[in-house]
């Protein structure tokens, strides 16, 4: 088993070099995210006036949206890569967001004190955390009394697609690792209530979560696998290990796949995500914000 240090190495090398994908793909990738970041911003009840932390924020959302509801605000975007920060930089300028700053580090050492963040989010972070535990324990600490820590996570594959059509794709033709149940990967936090105990071990209270639907599309199944080839980290590794060949006819058989969620002249792939919220207590062990949060809400 490698260790955290040796993980993240790994990690910062990769997401390194899938900046320019996630760059190049941008627009498809926030409108099919779009949803989860909604459902993320809605659950944070963001004031004009708020100190954000977005954890893991890659190319800057949802912390760009939230900075843009937060103008009197803060917001610090961290991630491991400072490659995926630079493109989160660029858009920021681009859409002439003033109020962000960023900042690489690790998710379970990060470099603020104590009650510093009115709010914090991590969009789809949580699976490759090598302690997601002391990474909780962290987002908690840099928490203020009464903030919300709200983050989102991959369901389980088959409710996927999105990502499994182009795995699958790769498998026939290639020797695809299965992933380590306990190590980071992209369907480790798939199960109900794994977050939400994680979450619970580090103290936040009014705990809740809730399934939000994605969709991905592009303008043609060439497109869907161009785009899914390029960003998507097990699928890039996997395809570095073949020859053109064998390429080619993973790229034929992912095409004939996906034809089938063709609709309206686009490839419109489903995908499922789950959202975690919960609330750090003030001194006195109450939450000072109106209202309650359900289980089953969303």
């Amino acid at each position: 088993m490698p260790s955290a240090d040796e993980i993240r190495d790994v990690q910062r090398a990769t997401w390194a070099g899938l900046s320019a994908g996630w760059e190049k793909w941008d627009s498809v990738i926030m409108e099919q995210l779009g949803p989860v970041g909604a459902a993320i911003i809605e659950r944070l009840d963001i004031a004009e006036d708020h100190q954000h932390l977005d954890i893991a924020a890659g190319t800057g959302e949802p912390g760009l949206s939230i900075a843009r509801l937060s103008p009197k605000g803060r917001v610090v975007l961290t991630d491991l890569v400072a490659e995926m920060l630079d493109v989160a930089a660029r858009r920021a300028r681009a859409q002439g967001v003033a109020n962000v700053e960023t900042k690489v580090c690790s998710a379970d050492d990060l470099p603020f004190n104590d009650g510093t963040f009115d709010s914090v989010s991590v969009r789809f972070g949580y699976m490759f955390f090598p302690d997601m535990a002391k990474a909780t324990a962290e987002f908690a600490r840099v928490l203020k009394p009464g903030g919300r820590l709200c983050s989102s996570v991959w369901i389980k594959p088959e409710e996927n697609p999105w990502t499994t059509i182009a795995m699958q794709a790769i498998a026939t033709e290639a020797v695809v690792a299965p992933p380590d149940r306990d190590g980071p990967n992209m369907f480790r936090c798939a199960a109900p209530g794994y977050v939400s105990a994680l979450y619970e071990g580090a103290g936040l209270h009014d705990v809740a979560e809730w399934d939000v639907d994605v969709e991905l599309v592009t303008r043609s199944p060439a497109q869907y696998w161009e785009m899914i080839s390029e960003h998507v980290s097990l699928a890039v590794a996997a395809l570095q290990q073949v020859d053109d060949p064998t390429r080619e006819r993973i790229r034929a058989n992912a095409i004939a796949k996906v034809s089938a969620f063709e609709k309206d002249g686009k490839v419109r792939v489903p995908g499922v995500a789950r959202c975690i919220v919960g609330t750090k207590q003030d001194a006195s062990g109450t939450r000072p914000r109106d209202g309650a949060l359900s289980s089953n809400a969303g």
